[in-house]
C-alpha cells in the first residue's frame, strides 16, 4: 500500500468534476451578482422611489453619534456609527432578486431535463415477439429465444 503525497492528493482534490464545477459556479455567480446589483440600485431602487415619493433608500440611515448628516456616504465618510436601514432594504431586494433568478433557472432546467427524459423514454426500444410474447429489440428481425423470423 503505497502513500500518496500531500501535492498528490491535492490534484486528485482540485480536478475532481465537482471542485471544478463549484469554481465555475461561484465565478459565474459573481459575475452575476454585478448584473443583479445594477438591476436593483439602477432600475428598482429608482422605481421603488418613485412610487413612495422620492424616498431615496441609499440615503435612509439613522446617525447613533447624535451628529445630522445629509447623506449616508457623509456620515460614512466621517466615521460615525449608523443605523443603515436603506442599505439593508437595498440588500434585501438584491437577495429576493437573486433567489428569484436562481429559482426560474433551476426550474427551467428541471423542466428542460424532465422534457428529454419524457422524449426518450417515448422512443420505444423493445417490443413483443409474436410467437412467445419475450421481449425482443424494436429492429430485431429474428427472436432470440424462439428463434422465429419477426416481420417488421
Amino acid at each position: 500500500m503505497s502513500k500518496k503525497g500531500l501535492v498528490e492528493e491535492f490534484r486528485e482534490f482540485v480536478l475532481r468534476g465537482n471542485v471544478m464545477d463549484l469554481a465555475v459556479g461561484v465565478i459565474i455567480g459573481g459575475a452575476f451578482q454585478s448584473i443583479i446589483n445594477s438591476l436593483v440600485n439602477d432600475v428598482i431602487m429608482p422605481l421603488i422611489s418613485l412610487l413612495t415619493g422620492g424616498i431615496d433608500f441609499t440615503n435612509c440611515f439613522i446617525p447613533l453619534d447624535g451628529n445630522h448628516y445629509n447623506t449616508y456616504a457623509e456620515a460614512q465618510e466621517a466615521g460615525a456609527a449608523t443605523f443603515g436601514y436603506g442599505a439593508f432594504i437595498t440588500a434585501v431586494i438584491n437577495f429576493l432578486l437573486m433567489a428569484l433568478v436562481i429559482f426560474c433557472i433551476v426550474k427551467f432546467l428541471n423542466a428542460m431535463a424532465e422534457r428529454a427524459k419524457k422524449k426518450e423514454e417515448a422512443v420505444p426500444t423493445e417490443k413483443e415477439c409474436p410467437f412467445c410474447r419475450s421481449k425482443i429489440p424494436v429492429n430485431a428481425t429474428k427472436c432470440r429465444y424462439c428463434t422465429s423470423d419477426i416481420s417488421s
